[in-house]
């Protein structure tokens, strides 16, 4: 049977990815912090006797080589954890870059066949955002100390990780996936992930819709282009961009409206003008990273995943339609 380690199962794509292996017939083992962490993670995935666990921090060496015996492949999605509005980007990047590092070194250590990272669509866009355009992998984010930490995260992480497989001489594969904005349906109530915007917008703490453009992309439509790109020898020391339809924050509240109806009482219609979001940042760190993307219509092309791996994207309405029915479901949408 082949074994494929999932790094943070406690998280989001994390969960996702369990269950999506799973459901293909893979073992899987999966790393938390602590193994306290266990029965959370079987109740939201489904218990099985094909899952297990390793105890390992992406902040420290302890744990990795065991985790790696016998395991044919890697999907590293998980990101440490890290203060996006802190005063040192630092805080972000190092633990970021240095996790990657250590998934990376443990893997060749122990031979594995392939590690799939996930990396972050910022990691191939302009680094000003100021010209709206269609980017490709082949594209790298040029690092700047006036973008948001977290993009400078994901790049530098990314960046160290093709570094150190330039130097490596061994049978371990490296492959990247550069998603865009991962929503999509929740596994718990415990863990509502990247969907909090979702959530925010249902429970009416948002006064309006900033003029924001997401690429829009389903958990679960990103959990199968890792897979694919586990497997397809021709994905191999590859990056290929899984961003999902573009779409403005207000033709998502639209698209709540219109599928939820009264359950979307609260969900914002007005656009509020860049000036007011702006402002906005100066007393709410949240929404400073969101200043340099106003009015932006930057987008990434998935020709490459489509023609390589065979991978599309669902419709980006049908996403946030569903993730918002998961919430509710959930009891967690207020």
């Amino acid at each position: 049977m082949v074994a494929v380690l999932v790094t943070g199962g406690t998280g989001y794509v994390g969960g996702w990815a369990i269950a999506g292996l799973l459901e293909r017939g893979f073992d899987v083992r999966t790393t938390v912090r602590s193994l306290g962490r266990a029965d959370a993670v079987r109740a939201a995935v489904g218990a099985d006797e094909r899952l297990s666990f390793a105890v390992a921090d992406l902040l420290r060496d302890d744990g990795w080589d065991a985790a790696m015996e016998g395991v044919d492949y890697v999907l590293h999605v998980a990101s440490p954890l890290g203060d996006e509005n802190a005063r040192e980007a630092d805080a972000l990047i190092v633990p970021a870059r240095d996790g990657a590092l250590r998934v990376l070194r443990a893997a060749t250590r122990a031979g594995v066949r392939r590690v799939v990272m996930t990396s972050a669509a910022n990691a191939a866009s302009p680094a000003s955002y100021a010209e709206d355009g269609v980017t490709d992998e082949a594209l790298w984010t040029v690092d700047d100390p006036k973008l948001p930490a977290y993009r400078r995260s994901k790049t530098l992480a990314e960046k160290a990780v093709w570094d150190f497989m330039a130097t490596y001489d061994g049978p371990t594969e490296l492959t990247t996936v550069l998603p865009g904005a991962v929503l999509g349906p929740i596994l718990s109530a415990d863990n509502v992930g990247t969907t909090r915007i979702v959530q925010r917008m249902l429970a009416g703490r948002m006064p309006g819709t900033p003029r924001i453009g997401l690429e829009v992309v389903d958990v679960r439509d990103l959990v199968d282009l890792h897979v694919r790109a586990m497997l397809a020898p021709e994905a191999a020391g590859e990056r290929f961009l899984g961003t999902g339809e573009f779409v403005w924050m207000r033709e998502i509240a639209a698209a709540l409206k219109d599928a939820l109806g009264a359950q979307a009482a609260k969900v914002p219609t007005r656009e509020l003008p860049n000036f007011v979001v702006r402002l906005a940042s100066i007393t709410d760190p949240s929404l400073r990273a969101l200043t340099i993307s106003l009015g932006r219509r930057n987008r990434h092309t998935t020709a490459k995943a489509e023609r390589v791996l065979g991978w599309k994207a669902r419709p980006a309405a049908q996403t946030v339609v569903e993730c918002a029915e998961s919430l509710i479901s959930h009891g967690v949408a207020g």
